[in-house]
């Protein structure tokens, strides 16, 4: 498999840069690589200003294509005395369905997004740098099926700031406990 490439960005392997990914994720990818001979060769990492860490921001700064970005938003709802918990990997041109599509897939009444202290506290990684490598185990991760189309990519948060990964996006929908889902992302 080929390294990723996008924009105006400096991409290398992402498992020759630990200094550019959190803690989780990289045990995360790692443990992954051990399973897919694909990892090692597919997933990438480029350092970026954590200025320009937001995805808006991001795509300006340095040329890429907003349709390549995913954003992972943290969702949390009860039932009963059950919280369950879901990451949502949609594409950044759309809206995570949070109040159906992602209600329902967690059989819940209600579902919110995490409020920030609580999504750092949990994930174990910063703020405009969660993705969904390395969260915790029991957390649902749910990806938008078009990620899953032939040609589509996955820029995401590496868990830090200060960079981002970029992979497939069919090898992100391969990714251990990922979930695939159609209708995940609402269009803006």
């Amino acid at each position: 498999m080929t390294l990723p490439v996008l924009g105006a960005l400096t991409w290398a392997p992402a498992l020759d840069h630990p200094d550019l990914l959190a803690p989780s994720a990289l045990s995360a990818l790692r443990a992954w690589a051990e399973l897919d001979d694909r990892v090692a060769s597919g997933i990438a990492v480029a350092r970026i200003d954590p200025d320009h860490a937001d995805t808006a921001t991001l795509n300006d700064v340095h040329g890429l294509p907003p349709e390549a970005s995913a954003n992972c938003v943290l969702v949390a709802g009860r039932r009963g005395e059950v919280e369950r918990v879901a990451a949502c990997v949609v594409p950044a041109t759309t809206f995570a369905d949070v109040n159906t599509r992602v209600r329902k897939l967690l059989d819940v009444r209600k579902a919110s997004f995490m409020t920030r202290d609580r999504a750092v506290a949990e994930s174990g990684q910063e703020y405009g740098g969660i993705g969904p490598l390395g969260l915790p185990a029991g957390w649902r991760v749910l990806v938008d099926a078009r990620f899953a189309e032939p040609g589509a990519l996955a820029l995401q948060g590496s868990g830090v700031r200060h960079s981002k990964v970029l992979m497939t996006g069919g090898l992100l929908c391969a990714a251990p406990g990922v979930e695939v889902v159609e209708g995940l992302g609402i269009d803006r």
